[in-house]
């Protein structure tokens, strides 16, 4: 019979806690600059320049297509051979970044392509430019319209960033690995993290909830 010891949890829940912290900081930037960079990359995808387009769309089809692993490897233990060295913290970052831009582009570029063109040519009307209307025009009701899958998007990058301590950047799953390595409590330590992965699973649902509630709760005909 297998007996609990939660002992070792106890002690080091200091340390979870910050790993969750660093977790909840890590995942944050790269959320916030990856909209950033989907919101750039659909405006391209959706723009009259061929260069721009096919530019954007290769990046979008090699990052779909590649393994996560694979490109933060070669971002950590790749980019040094050519003499670029970062910080694996650093690196994570712009993996997670860089990851999620590329999703984010195209659920971003279906969220532009489903705002109705009258609105468009309304715009025009008044005398907007094209940088005016993708701002007033554009932007708003396809950020509306594909919120869901965005938010849904940013939760499963929150739980893909586990996936950067295999460099020993700093977030929940390496801490949590560390002190498994230090207690051999491996059934309660992953047993904590995983519920801590729920709780902040939930956080961010929530958060992104309000979100919602204050920035896109207005009719669709408005």
């Amino acid at each position: 019979m297998y007996h609990f010891n939660f002992t070792p949890v106890f002690e080091n829940l200091d340390l979870l806690l910050y790993g969750a912290w660093l977790t909840i900081r890590l995942s944050f930037a790269a959320m916030l600059l990856g909209l950033i960079v989907s919101v750039l990359g659909a405006a391209a995808r959706t723009s009259h320049s061929k260069v721009l387009h096919a530019i954007v769309g290769a990046y979008v089809e090699i990052i779909r297509n590649t393994p996560f692993l694979v490109q933060i490897f070669f971002l950590y233990f790749g980019l040094p051979a050519i003499g670029i060295s970062l910080d694996p913290n650093v690196a994570a970052l712009i993996a997670l970044v860089i990851n999620v831009g590329a999703y984010g582009t195209e659920i971003t570029r279906a969220g532009i392509e489903s705002v109705p063109h009258g609105q468009i040519e309304a715009g025009r009307a008044l005398g907007l430019g094209p940088i005016q209307i993708f701002r007033y025009v554009i932007l708003k009701p396809a950020l509306r319209n594909v919120y869901p899958a965005m938010t849904s998007q940013f939760i499963y990058l929150m739980l893909t960033s586990s996936v950067v301590s295999t460099i020993s950047a700093n977030d929940l799953a390496s801490v949590g690995a560390d002190l498994n390595a230090k207690t051999f409590a491996s059934f309660e330590i992953y047993l904590v993290v995983t519920a801590l992965y729920l709780v902040l699973s939930l956080l961010f649902s929530g958060l992104f909830k309000l979100v919602q509630n204050a920035i896109f709760n207005y009719p669709a005909s408005r």
